[in-house]
């Protein structure tokens, strides 16, 4: 009993989580494109090896207006850890959203002018400076530390958390001014503070750890290539792939050469080295880049499809926009996040216990088969063309890549589909809100009827009478603890469950009517985004 009240509780808390962590999400896709084409035709090293210096080169109309792209594309990259810092306090905020994105956003900002400040005033820098691919320039810090998504959702999470316990409080007339909504950035701005503490002193140790792994994997073979790809795609959420993988490109770690008269180490600028020099690429330089092309072009479309096969019918439509935008960012620049969010927010099992695991075979496959095939920026459809396809076939055996990649496609595509419908995870469109089918009568059409157009007059009197029904339905204003319109529903927080009445939010226009724990859905598609804020203001409109 105690085990489904828990549960139940657990829905109706994390109900609007998934929705919350959408809305960056679905800016990625367009921002992986700006920044995959402008990264790519950009880069030094492609504009001298094809000697495109004239159209390509610094000062050209072309590379002013890619780099415009380019500088785009990574301003919401580079800020990934705000955005969902602020999405987590938009989704979760009981009410007054606005002040707990505040909140979020300026906890976050305090977190890391803490963080910055502490590593700077408590002598760390430069013992700090010494672990590769720690320290980062970003909003507007300098030798910060980069948390990543993980260091938003942890900072939102306190806020929204400070926001909803205190957003209400009530101080003596004397201070009364910092009380009520007042006081929550003022709590976020402290969260922050501690916040920020915890991470200076935290983050290093991690980061050392991870630094140390890498070197011992570097000398472990096929099974430290394995470990290698897993490492650095499940360190993707926590921003600290690039302390990882770094020793690998650029240090000693990823191997030496001699190339043209010069020694050369660390495997990216050993395979451009050889790339410039129009050498053979050596493979065992190249395995650190070339098990992306298989998963970033065939696997995560696959992944994709799998998906949008397994969402329910009536909501392909809902979810096919946001997974064919993102598979083709995907295919071409090799941008992942929109989908890798996607899968980590929908399931956490199916991104470190499968994904990563797939991801981390296809390393070893790459290096089986000797695969040259390297990149500057992402291992998308555009960097083997230019890396791979045009040194070619004899340079880079790029060719062994297309086996894999047909491979990795089917591979995605039926383990994807198995786990979703084996373990039921809630991947986009299949969110729990199906009612059980029933017979319909005539009149009940009729009633579906008036009650649409009631929806679309616009007039004042039938949107309060319908909102006013709404609530009604629900158990009434004292039954409803929290109320958000999302794409296609009302999704409410009820006291008591039993109080809410299908039926009569039937005749309001509702198709279905979910009820789990104290978690309601009210489903009216596409007419949710009228109904929502009428039912809103009405609510805000009995609080006069």
């Amino acid at each position: 009993m105690s085990k489904n009240k828990g549960g139940s509780k657990t829905f109706a808390a994390l109900q609007n989580v998934g929705k919350t962590f959408m809305l960056p999400i679905a800016l990625l896709p367009i921002a992986g494109l700006f920044l995959g084409v402008g990264a790519s035709f950009t880069g030094a090293s492609f504009i001298k090896m094809y000697h495109l210096q004239a159209i390509l080169g610094p000062g050209t109309f072309l590379n002013s207006l890619l780099t415009i792209f380019n500088d785009c594309g990574s301003v919401i990259f580079n800020n990934l850890g705000l955005l969902f810092a602020v999405s987590v306090a938009l989704g979760l905020a009981k009410s007054e959203k606005g002040v707990a994105a505040l909140s979020a956003l300026v906890g976050y900002f305090m977190m890391y002018a803490t963080m910055t400040s502490a590593i700077t005033n408590f002598g760390e820098l430069e013992r700090l400076k010494k672990i590769g691919g720690l320290l980062t320039n970003m909003l507007g810090f300098t030798n910060t530390m980069d948390t990543g998504v993980f260091g938003g959702i942890f900072i939102g999470l306190i806020c929204v958390w400070l926001h909803n316990k205190y957003y209400k409080i009530k101080f003596p007339d004397a201070i009364s001014f910092f009380g009520g909504t007042h006081f929550s950035p003022i709590a976020g701005a402290l969260a922050g503070i501690v916040g920020g503490f915890l991470m200076a002193w935290l983050w290093p140790y991690i980061a050392m750890g991870i630094s140390g792994l890498g070197y011992l994997i570097g000398k472990a073979g096929y099974v430290g290539t394995f470990f290698y790809a897993y490492v650095y795609r499940a360190l993707i959420p926590f921003g600290l792939h690039h302390v990882f993988y770094l020793p690998f490109w650029q240090t000693a770690v990823g191997g030496t050469a001699h190339i043209a008269g010069k020694t050369v180490v660390g495997a990216q600028n050993i395979v451009f080295a050889q790339l410039a020099a129009g050498q053979h690429i050596s493979w065992q330089a190249a395995r650190y880049f070339a098990f992306e092309f298989p998963v970033m072009i065939c696997g995560f479309p696959a992944a994709a499809l799998a998906m949008y096969h397994c969402a329910k019918k009536n909501k392909r439509k809902d979810v096919k926009g946001l997974l064919l935008s993102s598979s083709l960012t995907s295919i071409l620049t090799g941008i992942t996040e929109p989908l890798e969010f996607t899968i980590l927010f929908a399931s956490p099992f199916l991104f470190w216990g499968i994904h990563c695991v797939l991801f981390a075979f296809s390393a070893v496959f790459v290096s089986l088969l000797k695969v040259g095939v390297g990149f500057t920026f992402s291992g998308g459809l555009l960097d083997m063309i230019l890396y791979g396809i045009l040194p070619g076939q004899a340079r880079t055996n790029w060719m062994a890549l297309i086996p894999i990649m047909i491979f990795y496609f089917a591979l995605y595509y039926f383990v994807f589909r198995f786990a979703i419908q084996k373990f039921n995870l809630k991947t986009p469109g299949r969110e729990d809100d199906d009612e059980e089918a029933t017979l319909h009568t005539k009149q009940e059409y009729v009633d579906d009827k008036k009650s649409d157009n009631a929806v679309s007059t616009g007039s004042n009197n039938s949107d309060d009478a319908i909102s006013a029904t709404i609530v009604e339905g629900l158990g009434g204003k004292t039954n409803i603890s929290t109320l958000e319109a999302c794409a296609t529903r009302l999704r409410v927080s009820v006291k008591d469950p039993s109080s809410v009445k299908k039926n009569l939010l039937k005749s309001t226009g509702a198709v279905g009517t979910v009820i789990h724990g104290t978690g309601v859905q009210v489903i009216y598609g596409t007419k949710v985004s009228t109904i929502g804020p009428e039912v809103e203001d009405y609510l805000g409109i009995e609080d006069e």
